[in-house]
């Protein structure tokens, strides 16, 4: 069974294979995994690692699985004139809901609750198929501990 042992970000040469995961699954440190060619990893970490799509997982001979970002059931969210971006983004972190804000739109995993919160705050929600590459705030931190330093000052 091959073994990864580190990560790197990115990377130009040819990888030995590809895993691919959707968000939730992309936190690893210790986990045996099959990689789309087939092949059993046991992924065993110093630390846990958030990998993002392109990232590599790197064997113990040196070669290198990529990470590729899973399509996931998503909505689309796009601000509308009473309610600007930031005003959902802070709305959607003050729930602590993974979300990937990109310059005009955010999306999230589909939740009819927070969909019908969004529509009421004037926002425009669509059902769409995208890879998910949510900003984890605190997620960051070492270990799991979800420190809930209200760190909203992004002005």
């Amino acid at each position: 069974m091959l073994r990864a042992i580190s990560h790197s970000h990115g990377g130009s040469s040819e990888p030995a294979g590809t895993l691919r995961l959707d968000h939730a699954a992309r936190h690893l440190r210790r986990k045996l995994v099959t990689t789309d060619q087939g092949d059993e990893v046991m992924v065993d970490l110093p630390e846990p690692v958030l990998f993002a799509d392109g990232d590599r997982l790197v064997l113990e001979d040196g070669r290198k699985i990529a990470i590729v970002a899973a399509e996931e059931e998503l909505y689309e969210v796009l601000p509308g004139s009473a309610c600007p971006l930031r005003h959902l983004a802070w709305h959607l972190g003050n729930r602590h809901l993974p979300a990937q804000i990109d310059e005009d739109r955010i999306l999230i995993q589909r939740d009819h609750v927070i969909r019908a919160m969004l529509e009421g705050l004037g926002a425009s929600v669509r059902a769409v198929v995208a890879r998910f590459q949510p900003v984890h705030g605190a997620y960051h931190a070492q270990g799991h501990d979800h420190a809930h330093g209200h760190h909203h000052h992004h002005g």
